[in-house]
This record gives structure tokens, C-alpha cells and sequence, in this order.
């Protein structure tokens, strides 16, 4: 059968791919785009598969509101470099992935990755990042998601950039003071809401380190306590939302801004691209001398 243009152009509008990439897909299949498209699709898999241990730590978070405002979605999608992050094929893969998992009400990233990326769709979200590190180059990982939902409250939220997300839950309130808080959780990336929500053995570890630290001063036991109950205090103070001063206002802290709009934080969620994930640190020399000294 012979490979026409118009039938190249149709798998390439259906793929993505090249036009030597289709048009050998096409000679190897006789024409028939369908088959071409199942060959090149496990083709696909199969360097996909080969790149999946690589380091994604690149990427956007992307938030998603209900048109009522009562649910949220924030989402981190990620790549391996900054360029592909800024490539439109990865922009709209990541905005599809967060305004699918709005409508679609999924709380968890197995469920999302088993979504069809539309309604009657065959292809899953696995699939359909699975064939765009095919054709990108670069391993591609939907990450991380959560969902929020209000039934009286307000959600809030705040994007600095595409690096940094948050969304907050606030009782009471406006959608002013909302976008405040989360403004302030980007900037200040707080631990907890209230010094309630720390963990004990948090609180623990912190107290050996100033009880150590207090007893080189020689001082009293009971003067040691009240210095240990201070810099805990402080500590609290610090990596809790409502005792941090307020980025906009340093005078006062978040939970006098709270009291103020007789409103109340029921939780946050900031997500960071890349954080926690361990970068391999690439010397570009090495590289090329390596390259160099293979060829």
C-alpha cells in the first residue's frame, strides 16, 4: 500500500511523533494506522520503561478550584530539566492532569493514574505519561495530589510561580483572608496549623537537644526548665502557622490575623517542586571528557 501524506499527517496529528518516525511506522504496518499506532505505542512503553529510574526533579504544581469554590485539587507533576518543564507538551499534560482529577472527585494517585485521561477515553493517565516520555525523552512522574472540600468555609490558594502551591481551608473568614494564609504558607512553609498538630516526638527531640544544651550553663535545674520551656516556646512559635508573624504585617502574628476575621484554619497543604527528592549532582566536564574518551 502506498504511504501517502495525507495518511503520514493523520498519524502524526494522532501520535505526536515525527514524520519519518510515522512514516516508518506506517511502511512497517502496510499502511495501516491503527496497527502503526499499537507498534509505536509499545515502542513507546518500552523507552518510557527504560527511563523511569531517572531523576524527575523538575516541574509545576498545578491548582485546580471548583467553579462554587466549596473543592480544590493541587497536583505536582515532574520532569528532569527545566527546559522540557517549560515545553507546552508537558504545560498541557500537567494542566490535564489536575482539571481531570477536579471533575473526577479521585483522593489518591493510584486511582488517578488508572483514570482515563478523558470520559470514554482507552488511554490511562499512566499510559499517556508513559507515551510522553516517549516522546519528550525524559522520565515524566505525576507525583504527588490532594484534595480539599468545604461545606460553609472558604478554600484559598496561591501559586508563586509554578514551583510553589498551597491550598488552604479556612472556617469563617473571606476569600481575601484565604489567599493571605496561603500567600503567607508559601513564603513561611509552616509545619503544622497549631502547636496541637506537632508530633510528640517531635516536640521530644527538640527538648533533649535544649535540656543538652541548657545544663553546660551550670545552672539550676529548675532555672534549666524554664529555659527549656522558652526555647521551646519559640520553637513552636516558629514552625507553627498560627505563631509565625504574618508576611504582610510582621507586627502581628497569623493567629491574631485569624482572630481578627473571627475565622479558623482547618488545614493547609504547600506543595514545592522537587522537595525531598535527592538530585544527582552532574559535573558537565566529566560528562563531556567521558563522551570524549568513549568516542
Amino acid at each position: 500500500m502506498a504511504i501517502t501524506a495525507a495518511l503520514v499527517k493523520e498519524l502524526r496529528e494522532r501520535t505526536g511523533s515525527g514524520m519519518m518516525e510515522c512514516k516508518r511506522a506506517l511502511e512497517q504496518s502496510n499502511g495501516d494506522i491503527d496497527v502503526a499506532i499499537e507498534e509505536m505505542r509499545k515502542a513507546g512503553l518500552a523507552k518510557a520503561s527504560k527511563k523511569g529510574d531517572r531523576t524527575a526533579a523538575e516541574g509545576r504544581i498545578v491548582i485546580r478550584i471548583s467553579d462554587d469554590g466549596k473543592q480544590a485539587v493541587i497536583v505536582e507533576v515532574n520532569c528532569e530539566t527545566d527546559f522540557v518543564t517549560k515545553g507546552d507538551d508537558f504545560q498541557n499534560f500537567a494542566t490535564m492532569v489536575a482539571d481531570r482529577a477536579l471533575a473526577s472527585g479521585v483522593t489518591d494517585l493510584d486511582s488517578l493514574m488508572a483514570l482515563p485521561i478523558e470520559e470514554g477515553s482507552a488511554t490511562t493517565f499512566d499510559m499517556a505519561r508513559q507515551e510522553l516520555i516517549a516522546k519528550i525523552g525524559e522520565n515524566i512522574n505525576i507525583r504527588r495530589l490532594t484534595t480539599m472540600e468545604t461545606e460553609g468555609g472558604v478554600i484559598g490558594n496561591y501559586l508563586h510561580g509554578d514551583r510553589i502551591g498551597v491550598i488552604v481551608n479556612l472556617n469563617g473568614g473571606n476569600e481575601g483572608l484565604a489567599r493571605d494564609v496561603a500567600m503567607h504558607v508559601a513564603a513561611s512553609n509552616p509545619q503544622a496549623v497549631s502547636s496541637e498538630q506537632v508530633p510528640a516526638e517531635t516536640l521530644d527531640m527538640e527538648k533533649e537537644v535544649y535540656v543538652a544544651q541548657a545544663r553546660e550553663s551550670g545552672k539550676p535545674d529548675e532555672i534549666i526548665e524554664k529555659m527549656v520551656e522558652g526555647r521551646l516556646r519559640k520553637f513552636l512559635a516558629e514552625i507553627t502557622l498560627l505563631g509565625q508573624a504574618f508576611v504582610k504585617d510582621p507586627d502581628i502574628t497569623v493567629g491574631k490575623l485569624r482572630d481578627g476575621a473571627s475565622a479558623s484554619v482547618i488545614s493547609f497543604t504547600r506543595f514545592e517542586v522537587g522537595e525531598g527528592i535527592e538530585k544527582k549532582e552532574e559535573n558537565f566536564a566529566e560528562e563531556v571528557m567521558a563522551q570524549v574518551k568513549g568516542g
